[in-house]
């Protein structure tokens, strides 16, 4: 399945029986070698495995576990994209705080731009307050949105096993953007890109969260 066609599964309803299918093809094809799509250790504590990128159009599939060694996010957790999300929970308990900034003097506002496997991390002018307004949570089966330019962060529930099917939309006027400490300089943060072999580990423990919730094989 292309961006299109899983877009147009979960705007039917139709997602909960057959993304899963989907997404266990592509995981047990990476876990076992047949197809290499060399995982990122993203700094905001997942898995990230690019399926598709054409264009403004983007797949990947994200993976939570405390199986896993991930990285660190070198500003916070708090973030907005340039894109706009919608994800398909495979299994887990995802859970998004929403949240608004204001002008302010609690936090300092960076702009993160990717440069191959590192992001620069820009330290703006400026300063803001950050209010957490909403909570959501998500099981598996379900489907949610993010908006381009909507600050929230993500907190995975109960055991720290989840998966998500990401499509994103680039949204060529935004920016993504993080929440930091005050005295935090402009810096660059490395995306470790995994090899075969830890790229092969994290689909390995995503099929098998994936087979427990679905009991497929």
């Amino acid at each position: 399945m292309r961006y299109s066609d899983l877009r147009h599964e979960i705007d039917q309803g139709t997602a909960a029986s057959t993304i899963p299918a989907w997404a266990e093809s592509v995981l047990r094809a990476v876990a076992a070698g047949a197809v290499r799509i060399p995982a990122v250790r993203h700094p905001l504590g997942f898995f990230c495995l690019p399926v598709e990128r054409d264009g403004d159009l983007g797949v990947c599939l994200h993976v939570w576990s405390p199986q896993l060694s991930t990285s660190g996010s070198s500003t916070s957790l708090v973030h907005c994209h340039s894109w706009d999300l919608l994800s398909f929970v495979l299994y887990g308990r995802v859970s998004n705080v929403l949240g608004r900034i204001s002008d302010g003097t609690v936090h300092r506002l960076f702009e993160v731009t990717g440069r191959g496997d590192e992001d620069a991390v820009t330290a703006t002018d400026r300063l803001v307050d950050y209010r957490p307004e909403r909570l959501e949570r998500f099981g598996a089966g379900e489907s949610y949105s993010l908006a381009a330019g909507l600050f929230h962060s993500t907190v995975i529930e109960g055991s720290g096993e989840a998966a998500t099917v990401a499509l994103g939309r680039m949204i060529r006027t935004g920016a993504d953007l993080s929440l930091g400490p005050l005295d935090t300089p402009s810096h660059t943060q490395r995306r470790h890109v995994c090899g075969p072999a830890e790229s092969a580990r994290a689909a390995a423990v995503a099929a098998a969260g994936l087979a427990a919730r679905y009991d497929t094989y």
